[in-house]
C-alpha cells in the first residue's frame, strides 16, 4: 500500500470515531437532561406553558421547593455535602402542589 492510500484509510478512522463519539455523547446528554427535570419543569409542561409564562412558573416553583427543603434539611439537623445532597434531591422530587390544595 501506497502512504498516500494509508493516510486516507486513517483519515476515514479517525472521522468514523470522531462521529461515533460525537452521537453517543448526544444521547448521553439527553440521557442526563431527562434525568434531571425536576417537578417544577415536569409541570409546567403537564400545564403547557411556554416562554415567559413557563419561566416565570419554574422558577417560583422551584425557589418555593427550596425553601421548603431547606427547612426540612434545618429540622433533620443536617449539615455540609449531607445537607446539599438532600436539599437538591428533595426539590427535584418535591411534588408540584396542584391549585386546590
Amino acid at each position: 500500500m501506497t502512504n498516500q492510500l494509508m493516510r486516507t484509510r486513517a483519515k476515514r478512522h479517525v472521522r468514523v470515531w470522531a462521529a461515533c463519539s460525537l452521537g453517543w455523547l448526544l444521547v448521553a446528554s439527553g440521557a442526563v437532561h431527562a434525568a434531571g427535570t425536576s417537578a417544577c419543569e415536569a409541570a409546567a409542561q403537564g400545564k403547557k406553558l411556554a416562554g415567559a409564562a413557563r419561566t416565570s412558573f419554574v422558577t417560583k416553583c422551584e425557589r418555593d421547593a427550596q425553601a421548603a427543603c431547606e427547612a426540612q434539611a434545618a429540622d433533620k439537623k443536617l449539615a455540609g455535602a449531607a445537607r446539599t445532597s438532600f436539599v437538591k434531591k428533595c426539590v427535584r422530587e418535591t411534588p408540584v402542589p396542584t391549585p386546590g390544595q
